[in-house]
């Protein structure tokens, strides 16, 4: 039985975690949050103190490092870091730049490549990350890029970690949000970037209700012609 898999990208902060998870609740398909993945190997290198841009560093922790993703009874995603439940952790805001600055080294994206194809080969997916349609699944059935002004972007990071009792600064946030759009299209290792053949939806006018609607229906009306 051949599975479907529908990839989303789309720069930090466009809402591809919340919609891909509904999107994939939705269609009855495995939900695959590859951010959170190596935002678990930024976690890593952030706990020993190593520079996250720096390969030398960051690539011999690789070798004793074991990552794991598993579905709870709550039917969410859980991180594991040697054995550790990291789900929480990872999501803290200084991990972000951590997860931004490993994900650019080749090695590492070769390291978590093979565990994120495994789940697309057993199981209908909707996967969603940097360069999932561009890199990791480049016969996606659908292929979806997401985004959304900047300042849209930021303020829902912003309410975000507001609401998980992080506080921060909006200004901060938006030149955060800035800098990693910055990195993320610049980096050598799979640059953010839109597929040929992706749909592009831009949600910056849209809530979240109308944004997930809109993906139902990209997404339906192309598996109907996969």
């Amino acid at each position: 039985m051949r599975h479907r898999s529908i990839a989303i990208d789309g720069p930090s902060g466009a809402g591809k975690s919340t919609l891909a998870k509904a999107l994939a609740e939705a269609l009855g398909f495995l939900y695959v949050d590859t951010g959170a993945i190596y935002r678990t190997v930024g976690l890593q290198a952030f706990r020993v103190g190593v520079d996250p841009s720096d390969p030398q560093a960051v690539i011999p922790l690789l070798k004793a490092l074991d990552i794991a993703m598993k579905y709870g009874s709550d039917g969410l995603q859980h991180m594991y870091l040697n054995g550790e439940d990291v789900t929480a952790e990872i999501r803290r805001h200084e991990i972000s730049a951590f997860a931004s600055a490993v994900s650019a080294i080749p090695e590492v994206r070769a390291f978590l490549m093979e565990q994120q194809r495994s789940l697309a080969r057993e199981h209908d997916v909707v996967m969603d990350g940097r360069d999932i349609g561009t890199v990791v699944l480049p016969g996606a059935d659908v292929k979806i890029f997401l985004t959304a002004a900047p300042e849209v972007r930021a303020r829902r990071r912003w309410l975000e970690l507001q609401q998980r009792g992080q506080p921060a600064d909006y200004e901060t946030v938006l030149r955060d949000v800035k800098a990693r759009d910055a990195q993320d299209t610049s980096r050598a290792a799979a640059p953010l970037r839109q597929a040929e053949d992706a749909v592009l939806a831009d949600t910056t006018d849209k809530d979240l209700e109308q944004s997930l609607a809109l993906l139902k229906l990209i997404a339906k009306e192309h598996l109907a012609h996969g």
